[in-house]
């Protein structure tokens, strides 16, 4: 793995793209100080380019070098919780490029809680300065389910990226929580592992949840994303049998995700049985959606989950997957 870290730093220095585990997905990064280096991840994902990207670094002595004006509540989230799944969208210093931030006024900015992650971001500042961060979003395809083994970025993105470090399976499985600490009060932007109940109790009060008018473009905001290639749809559980049967009538191989036992009778062509739990239930979800794509069915009937908010962050990403399944 040493020989892999330098190979690895020195492809970054050189302007390259290196994937990476962290807890929540594998990245797919590049010097975040340099556009032209940034540039190869929208071409090897084929991502728009007003979309902004969260940049890595390694710890919180680098915040001040990326971001200005960092409130006192900022500092507060990043004791709590980094290295963690958390992301906080600040205002950026003058100096970084738009490429990075989408032409925004505002930064990304995130101490994963991976070691390899870790390693990478410590090796790269060592050598390219303390403050040095690597932009990073996940290493898939735009829109695109994220990769959670380093299997998945080989499928994602082949030879487009020159190297990936395998640090094995992430242990969170789905993106990082991001919060807009850019204009006073903060505001959850996407959800994730941290939940509104965990930051409350570090901010004393229940955090504002997408409802700031005028907040800053973020990743995996779009309606439709995290998709599979096969269509997919949301059915509820008193139904979900009914909805097998009628698929089976029309002659289509159905896969179902669902945290329940499949029936005993009218078994689906394919059932991955995941987690009952919303922790276990992310760390597998995408795997299982990899696996459906795989299958041979014609369509993902996914058991619509508890309305609960233990269960938001999950939920997201289903709708969005939904939204953009069948077509890419």
């Amino acid at each position: 793995m040493t020989r892999d870290y330098t190979h690895a730093v020195e492809l970054l220095r050189a302007g390259e793209l290196v994937a990476f585990p962290t807890e929540t997905v594998y990245g797919l990064g590049a010097d975040a100080a340099r556009p032209a280096a940034v540039a190869r991840i929208f071409a090897a994902k084929g991502r728009p380019a007003d979309h902004p990207l969260i940049v890595h670094v390694a710890g919180h002595d680098a915040v001040d070098h990326w971001a200005e004006q960092v409130p006192a509540i900022a500092w507060e989230l990043m004791e709590a919780f980094w290295p963690g799944p958390l992301t906080l969208i600040l205002k950026k210093q003058a100096w970084v490029p738009d490429a990075v931030t989408g032409g925004q006024d505002t930064v990304g900015l995130r101490v994963p809680g991976h070691p390899v992650a870790l390693e990478l971001l410590r090796r790269f500042a060592a050598v390219s300065g303390e403050h040095a961060g690597i932009a990073a979003p996940s290493a898939n395809r735009f829109g695109r389910i994220s990769p959670t083994t380093a299997e998945h970025v080989r499928e994602e993105l082949g030879d487009r990226v020159p190297l990936i470090l395998d640090g094995g399976p992430c242990t969170v499985g789905i993106e990082s929580t991001i919060v807009d600490c850019s204009r006073g009060e903060p505001v959850v932007l996407r959800p994730g592992h941290i939940a509104p109940a965990h930051l409350e109790a570090v901010l004393g009060r229940r955090p504002l949840i997408e409802t700031a008018v005028g907040a800053p473009r973020v990743s995996g905001s779009l309606a439709a994303h995290y998709a599979p290639q096969t269509p997919m749809r949301l059915v509820a559980p008193e139904r979900l049998l009914d909805f097998i049967n009628a698929q089976r009538h029309k002659g289509d191989r159905c896969g179902v995700i669902s945290p329940n036992q499949p029936p005993q009778a009218g078994m689906p062509h394919a059932w991955r049985l995941l987690p009952a739990d919303p922790v276990g239930y992310a760390h597998d979800l995408y795997a299982a959606l990899r696996d459906m794509d795989h299958a041979g069915v014609d369509l993902i009937a996914v058991e619509v989950l508890p309305d609960d908010p233990a269960w938001a962050a999950v939920a997201d990403r289903l709708r969005r997957a939904v939204a953009g399944a069948g077509q890419t």
